[in-house]
């Protein structure tokens, strides 16, 4: 693949990145991505065979980003430590309100399961590698496991309430309760 060729797949993955983040992987159209990537959707075809395959390429490489970022904290800090870290940048306004960079599973958890299986493929894997990297044991995975639930959902819930004093207070319940 040519350098531009790369860049512009680059470009467009972004676009549906961010895209992604707002309103999941089923609502925004072809032209939608093309337009915020600055280019026309005659030329989508060359990059990918389907609308699906764009947003999975999009999926994939958000929640791997994400792990990343796990991956790069202190490897000294306990499981109970990493969660609460975890849960200290997750559960925050900024997060909450980031429209760039954010966690793409609280605006696809609603759709997973009307799209292809590969899209349930890839939560569940990145599901699995996240209890990992957060669990301090083997044994320590189903803790994991609830606090990953309990960010995710106060997320979500978060994000629908929108900035405000609810929304607030549960992002501070949720990241209080994360153990």
């Amino acid at each position: 693949m040519s350098d531009k060729k790369a860049q512009t797949r680059e470009r467009i993955i972004k676009a549906a990145s961010d895209a992604l983040i707002q309103r999941g992987p089923a609502e925004p159209s072809v032209g939608e991505v093309m337009g915020a990537a600055g280019l026309t959707v005659g030329g989508f075809y060359a990059h990918f065979e389907s609308k699906d395959a764009l947003m999975l390429e999009a999926f994939k490489k958000l929640l791997s980003r994400r792990r990343g970022l796990i991956a790069d904290m202190d490897a000294e800090l306990t499981g109970e430590e990493r969660r609460a870290l975890v849960a200290a940048f997750y559960l925050s306004r900024k997060h909450r309100d980031s429209t760039e960079n954010a966690c793409p599973i609280p605006a696809s958890i609603g759709e997973l399961g009307r799209l292809p299986d590969p899209f349930r493929d890839v939560l569940s894997e990145h599901i699995e590698l996240m209890a990992a990297q957060l669990a301090a044991s083997p044994e320590d995975a189903d803790k994991a496991l609830a606090d990953i639930a309990l960010m995710v959902g106060g997320l979500a819930l978060a994000r629908a309430l929108g900035p405000g004093e609810l929304s607030d207070r549960l992002l501070r319940a949720a990241k209080s309760a994360v153990r």
